[in-house]
């Protein structure tokens, strides 16, 4: 597991550096705009299909069968990839159509609304990158169950390095031209989505054909659509809450600055404003908290027959999710001003100061559950490799809908920041929920003495960083320039890192030797 983490988490790492550059050169081309909330939801849209289709559920659901097929008859989990694939196709195919024809009725019954209609063609310019992408998710898959984590994670540098190249010249233009440079960035998200397709096929080599045939495989197919709507559920809570944040957030754009005759307390800049912000949290759960449960997941599903083994699996994965999502909710509620301050401010180039306070509010609401984010990854992807699809399902839904509400509720005092908020509380209490009812995966507890025990070690540590950070920058000049707020960031970034680690050798840590492929024996609890 600690190779797998290593290994995924090195690439993703190096793809969310070329994402943050991604959303750097968008940003200074957009800034906190009307345009830029328009650009940011015709993003998220194919994305949350993807989120769900592809690496979420529909992966969820296909890796566990794919893994035992390829250790019992390799040859059945080609044909059964290959199967899929096709029907995966076809039915991004249909929805793509139906959208862009529903897309097209609106603009034809009222486009007259240019904001309005300008935010509709550039949906319909990016939406075709859902089947793509999706179909990508499926190969990255095959790719993670063969123990070819690099190519997997290699996907979305595509996706950035493409997004980069086209941004990149009017990043650097005095006025660019926002409308124009949003059409030409959503053609070459486009072609990323055809890339990363061809970078999969490549990859996975002679163990995938389109062509192949479906002889023997049907049934399993068909198990893995029973699964599949319950894991769409289960598996999709935060990508489902994160789309309703994005529609809360696009009602000025979309309907207009009053609801039910009261003023909207958000505004047309506010979905960029929570789309850029939501980047910064997802940056560590991107690269670690995603990375862990990615590469549990095969191996959870060739365990499912020793209780064991699975256990102690599953402990492995949520301390590595703890042991550094901890210190990321940590670190990013201490760095927040100075971090959002130079990912997004530019002057006239970039987010205006009040869109840099608005951005920072909102990571202050998503930082302080990034740990639950990660955990709740490796929580259900357990219940998914048992073949217990219902539970975290049934959780889901109640969190949904409790999201949903304190949505509506939180707005009106913390506007945008208020749907983060709403998010992180929703996830923790998924995340308990799902701890108590754990014990049902193997009849044996997964939070045994020695897993809470390093619960309770990594808390100290984690406080223990907070106060070295708190510490530093206390003595740190206060500086208002973007050069001052860079060197504030990279010492108190630098100070974290360094004291966590200090910290975790210092207390003989397992998890930092798990990661380092290095394990060492665990000292028995006192007591």
């Amino acid at each position: 597991m600690g190779r797998a983490v290593r290994v995924f988490s090195s690439l993703t790492l190096v793809s969310r550096i070329a994402g943050l550059g991604r959303d750097i050169a968008t940003a200074r081309v957009f800034g906190d705009t009307a345009i830029g909330s328009a650009f940011m939801a015709a993003f998220a849209i194919p994305n949350f299909f993807r989120r769900l289709l592809g690496e979420g559920a529909l992966t969820a659901a296909f890796i566990p069968l794919y893994t035992q097929l390829d250790r019992d008859d390799p040859d059945a989990a080609r044909r059964f990839g290959a199967l899929v694939v096709r029907r995966l196709a076809i039915l991004t195919g249909i929805i793509t159509v139906l959208v862009e024809l529903a897309l097209l009725a609106v603009l034809f019954l009222d486009g007259r609304d240019a904001e309005r209609a300008f935010s509709v063609k550039l949906i319909m310019v990016m939406f075709p990158f859902m089947p793509m992408v999706c179909i990508a998710a499926i190969l990255g898959g095959m790719l993670q169950t063969h123990g070819r984590f690099g190519p997997s994670a290699g996907m979305p540098i595509l996706l950035n390095l493409i997004t980069i190249a086209a941004a990149l010249p009017y990043a650097l233009m005095a006025n660019p031209d926002r409308v124009g440079a949003a059409y030409v960035i959503g053609i070459a998200i486009l072609v990323s989505g055809v890339a990363q397709v061809a970078w999969g096929v490549r990859a996975l080599g002679p163990r995938f054909a389109f062509n192949a045939s479906s002889d023997g495989v049907a049934e399993t197919v068909r198990t893995m659509l029973r699964r599949f709507v319950p894991v769409v559920i289960g598996m999709g809570t935060l990508q489902i809450n994160s789309f309703f944040d994005m529609l809360i957030a696009m009602w000025p754009n979309w309907v207009g600055p009053t609801i039910f005759g009261f003023e909207y307390p958000l505004d047309d800049r506010s979905n960029g404003i929570l789309g850029y912000s939501q980047r910064l949290y997802q940056f560590p759960l991107g690269v670690f908290g995603v990375a862990v449960a990615t590469a549990i997941f095969p191996m959870l599903a060739r365990v499912t027959n020793s209780t064991g083994e699975f256990a102690t699996t599953l402990r492995r994965g949520l301390r590595l999710s703890l042991f550094i999502g901890l210190p990321a909710s940590a670190g990013l509620i201490l760095v927040r001003d100075p971090l959002t301050f130079v990912v997004y401010s530019g002057g006239e180039r970039g987010f205006s100061s009040d869109g840099v306070a608005r951005a920072a509010a909102v990571l202050l609401g998503y930082a302080p559950a990034i740990w639950a984010f990660s955990i709740n990854q490796v929580w259900t992807r357990a219940f998914y490799a048992a073949g217990r699809v219902r539970t975290p399902m049934n959780v889901a839904m109640c969190m949904v809908v409790v999201n949903l509400v304190l949505n509506l509720v939180l707005i009106w005092p913390f506007r945008e920041a208020g749907l983060a908020w709403s998010t992180s509380i929703c996830a923790i209490v998924q995340c308990v929920i799902l701890a108590m009812l754990s014990q049902r995966l193997t009849g044996v507890n997964p939070m045994d003495r020695s897993t809470s025990v390093a619960f309770g070690r990594m808390m100290m540590m984690t406080l223990g960083m907070m106060a070295v950070v708190w510490g530093v920058g206390e003595m740190l000049p206060t500086g208002a320039s973007w050069t001052g707020q860079l060197v504030t960031l990279i010492v108190l970034t630098a100070a974290g890192g360094g004291s966590y680690l200090a910290l975790s050798l210092a207390m003989r840590a397992p998890e930092l030797g798990w990661l380092l492929h290095r394990d060492r024996p665990e000292r028995a609890p006192v007591g």
